[in-house]
């Protein structure tokens, strides 16, 4: 096999993947700590990027006329940064950022029981991650660990305008796992677990008349609740040829604990409460790569997964293709760029009676970028 070829594509195969999973993953799930970079040559590594989506979501169903035919769904951004350092032979470790959980809706009209106009939630990362490498076999059999803080940001504007709120918490997490691979012929295999946290926020809310019980504009405290989940993710791939290789993943995350989402106004009749009730999330990619030059190579691939959703909510089950190029500069540096296309499916909510909505199958895009470079 060309060996130079096939490291070339365990760049391309690491982009696509990170692209797919953003755009399609159930749930509240975005981006993936770029702990990757562990495994790459070099005494220091450095890679940041940002992955776009667009996703589409249109009520075919809504008990506010007005709003049937509108998308809700936001347009978002994912940011991603890495940076590895080799602390001996044997020994890496790597700071990382990303946006792991998020969910961003706006509406024309007040929409709902409260009158929601923006709902904007959003969890930053960010973590330091180690892996220790000994000889077995043929390869290096890889021991992972490590910690992060997350940034929970939860904003909702409703009641037509007049309830203003803002919520924030921080937690910790960690992630443990084990990897085995052989660089020569691009194997690599890794089984990684991430821990999921409880969100006990505090914040607070402005309202303004006319609502009722407030004669005049005050600033209220707020609280808010909300469980995220752990997950177990199980990454493949390896050389199958000359200047081409397979790969793929399967994730399962724990979204059955993911029943509400609550922002409370202790002192006022007030609440958001977000209903979800979700089911555990399963998502599954496959993929090839091929390295046509030393420099440049690509890859194809397509992703399922089956959805959370239970009634609760509109999260539906989704299809990704997508593709990916990753192109060496003279510097020592690679840029990497890759597009998918999501199809959402159809979503009934079956909880409300007659307050219940749907959105029509539609699709989505997602574009990716990113570039590092090592010394």
């Amino acid at each position: 096999m060309n060996i130079s070829r096939l490291k070339a594509l365990l760049g391309a195969t690491a982009l696509t993947i990170i692209a797919a999973g953003a755009a399609q993953a159930g749930g509240f799930s975005r981006g993936t700590a770029d702990t990757d970079i562990l495994y790459e040559e070099g005494n220091f590594n450095l890679r940041t990027g940002v992955t776009i989506v667009s996703p589409t979501r249109k009520f075919t169903v809504n008990p506010q006329a007005a709003l049937v035919g509108v998308d809700y769904a936001d347009t978002y951004a994912i940011p991603s940064a890495a940076v590895k350092f080799k602390i001996f032979d044997d020994l890496s470790c790597a700071g990382t950022f990303t946006q792991s959980f998020g969910g961003d809706a706006t509406w024309p009209i007040p929409s709902g029981t409260i009158g929601k106009l923006d709902e904007d939630f959003s969890v930053n990362e960010y973590g330091a991650t180690c892996g220790y490498k000994v000889d077995l076999g043929k390869g290096r059999l890889w021991v992972l660990g490590g910690v992060f803080v997350e940034s929970v940001k939860y904003d909702l504007v409703a009641v037509g305008g007049a309830l203003d709120g803002t919520l924030r918490d921080t937690g910790i997490g960690w992630r443990a796992g084990v990897g085995y691979d052989i660089p020569e012929i691009a194997l690599r295999g890794q089984l990684m677990y991430r821990s999921g946290f409880s969100v006990d926020a505090s914040g607070s809310a402005r309202l303004t008349p006319p609502i009722p019980g407030i004669p005049f504009p005050l600033t209220r405290d707020a609280v808010g609740t909300a469980e995220l989940p752990q997950s177990v993710e199980l990454k493949l791939q390896t050389g199958v040829a000359p200047g081409w290789l397979v790969y793929g993943n399967v994730k399962w995350t724990d979204w059955s604990v993911t029943e509400e989402l609550i922002l409370q106004i202790p002192g006022t009749a007030l609440t958001s409460r977000n209903q979800y009730f979700w089911r555990d999330g399963w998502t599954v990619t496959a993929g090839v790569g091929h390295a046509f030059t030393d420099q440049i190579s690509g890859t194809v691939f397509a992703t399922w997964d089956r959805g959370v959703g239970t009634g609760w909510d509109l999260t539906a089950e989704t299809y990704t293709i997508g593709s990916g190029v990753s192109m060496k500069d003279k510097l020592g540096g690679e840029l990497r760029l890759g597009v998918a296309a999501i199809h959402m499916g159809e979503a009934s909510e079956t909880q409300y009676g007659p307050a219940n909505r749907t959105v029509g199958a539609d699709w989505g895009f997602a574009v990716s970028a990113n570039y590092g470079v090592k010394w």
